[in-house]
């Protein structure tokens, strides 16, 4: 039973394989039954294979089923399918070239053909082909497409807009074939005719404000400014909030030089939902160049970010484009508000989050700033940046074991990044000395050294550290040298050159160079005025001493020896 269905199954596809004109004889012998089953059986092996992706057995097939039966289109077809999908279109013309031959009126084959054409950038012999399927198929709206592309590729323009009129005629105006015949006739420097598509379009759908848009456009671009005014107000008139006619508008009186008008209807467009946020965004982009060179813009800037939040007040990007105007600004407090808004709605921006902590770094809100590091940090657990910022925040917290766990941490992640990591050997320095930690903390600094040899703050505070420990003083000195030569009108580094010079018993140089901080305004700072009385008590200048003592405790927090040295009128260690 099963024997005879599967020979009922051959009959049935011969069968239909006849009735197509498949089989045909063409001046070769008539093939016998067991040959037109068997190149059948072929054949249909072939269509399986292909099926299942094995290409190269299915070429195999059908090239067979080829040379059995030389009338057959149908293999010839289908080899030609198999090297166009590979993109071999000179093996794949040849055949269905022949097969076209074999089966003029077959629409698959000739489609198949115009497409190898255009691949080949043959499009005159292509939109030949298109042209016969479109007048054997008017129905089909693609052949007729297809055709006057094709003559647009090859620079028949007016074939192309005869093709588009053929086409209009059975199916009426729309969008798609008036621009296309719009652009045509705009390559052609034919603007008239262009205007009438358009307007022809609008005669079609006067209700469709669109197509008006595309009217005003083209006056625009052809700089018939005025027609293109009465366009407008066309639009307004059947749409009152539409934020891209203001949009236009707004340009229309820039280009007339009305500036106050211009602004007013750029806010209309900016207060419609309408015009897309991007849109929006790409204006104020401009206006953030702009305003670095004009200040008298900068409050229409900032006018139009606040009705940017108030019309798109569920967009991240609304709030993140204010607040970057605001902290270029220096409103620090109203940028973060900006951002914290942001990243309620879209906690995803890293660049957002970047300027929230950078401005809390710089109001050294260092509780906020620790915090919300540690959120971006879930998030965000690659960027070595938040790291730093964690650990800096820690540090400034004391909490020094969770800042050292932090920046070790960081400094894994920065591992190529020399510029980061001196930040975090800095901070890592420091807070392994305030824990006490200091052989780990001068090491972290000789760390920073290696990378930035000039790097004044580790070398003034490494160098006042080793002073204050009476440890490695000839290195202390090198390193305080070196800064002073770098920056030698800072008091604090100053203070700290002639403080290792102190230690080393060179009292007489540390003297000058303590004046040379007084003079660089250390003499509004307890520390330098004390450091300054100890020197000269060295210098056995006892009573100046005691009188740069006593300033020292009249400005402010010294050492907590300065009220005995001022009672006992005796320097302590």
């Amino acid at each position: 039973m099963q024997q005879l269905k599967n020979t009922l199954f051959i009959l049935f596809v011969f069968i239909s394989f006849a009735s197509c004109g498949i089989f045909k004889h063409n001046k070769q012998p008539v093939l016998t039954e067991t040959q037109i089953l068997d190149n059948t059986s072929e054949y249909i092996d072939g269509l399986k294979d292909k099926e299942e992706g094995d290409y190269e057995k299915a070429l195999t097939h059908f090239l067979s089923c080829a040379r059995t039966d030389k009338s057959n289109p149908a293999p010839l077809y289908e080899i030609a399918r198999i090297y166009y999908n590979q993109e071999k279109t000179e093996l794949a013309i040849p055949y269905i070239t022949k097969a076209c031959e074999l089966d003029p009126k077959n629409t698959w084959y000739k489609q198949l053909h115009a497409e190898l054409l255009i691949v080949q950038k043959k499009y005159k012999e292509a939109a030949a082909v298109f042209e016969s399927l479109a007048l054997s198929n008017p129905e089909n709206v693609d052949f007729f497409l297809n055709w006057a592309m094709a003559n647009l590729y090859a620079s028949k323009y007016s074939e192309a807009i005869e093709v588009y009129n053929k086409l209009e005629e059975r199916i009426g105006i729309t969008e798609e074939i008036s621009l296309q015949k719009e652009k045509i006739l705009l390559l052609q420097n034919k603007f008239s005719k262009a205007v009438e598509e358009i307007q022809k379009l609008v005669d079609a759908f006067p209700a469709e404000t669109e197509y008006l848009n595309y009217l005003a456009d083209l006056y625009v671009a052809n700089k018939m400014t005025d027609e293109a005014f009465t366009v407008y107000q066309k639009i307004l008139s059947l749409e009152p909030d539409n934020g891209n006619v203001h949009l236009s508008l707004a340009e229309y009186y820039r280009m007339k030089g009305d500036n106050e008008k211009s602004f007013d209807e750029l806010k209309q467009a900016f207060s419609s939902s309408n015009v897309g946020i991007d849109t929006k965004i790409k204006i104020l982009l401009s206006y953030y160049t702009i305003t670095e060179k004009y200040d008298t813009l900068k409050e229409q800037a900032f006018s139009l970010c606040s009705l940017l939040v108030a019309t798109h007040p569920n967009e991240a990007k609304a709030y993140s484009m204010y607040g970057d105007f605001l902290i270029r600004d220096h409103k620090l407090t109203e940028a973060k508000e900006q951002y914290q808004k942001a990243i309620a709605i879209d906690s995803s921006k890293y660049a957002i989050w970047e300027q929230l902590l950078y401005i809390e770094s710089e109001q050294k809100n260092y509780s906020l700033l620790q915090n919300d590091s540690k959120r971006a940090l879930e998030l965000f657990p690659e960027q070595a940046g938040l790291y730093l910022m964690n650990g800096a925040s820690l540090l400034m917290l004391k909490k020094y074991d969770e800042a050292i766990t932090t920046l070790n941490k960081g400094v894994f992640m920065a591992a190529y990044d020399n510029s980061l990591l001196k930040n975090f050997y800095t901070y890592l320095g420091d807070s392994y000395y305030a824990k006490q930690s200091y052989k780990e903390a001068f090491s972290s600094y000789d760390k920073v050294l290696d990378i930035d040899s000039l790097n004044v703050y580790v070398l003034n505070n490494y160098s006042y550290y080793l002073s204050l420990r009476n440890e490695n003083l000839d290195k202390a000195e090198k390193m305080a040298g070196r800064m002073i030569k770098v920056v030698s009108d800072n008091s604090s580094y100053l203070d700290t050159y002639a403080w290792v010079l102190f230690k080393e018993n060179r009292f007489s140089d540390a003297e000058i160079f303590l004046k040379k901080a007084l003079d660089a305004g250390g003499d509004k700072n307890a520390v330098i005025l004390e450091h300054y009385g100890d020197v000269l008590y060295k210098l056995n200048k006892e009573d100046k001493a005691l009188e740069y003592w006593q300033k020292a405790k009249d400005t402010g927090k010294a050492s907590d020896l300065l009220d005995k040295k001022i009672t006992d009128r005796k320097y302590y260690e």
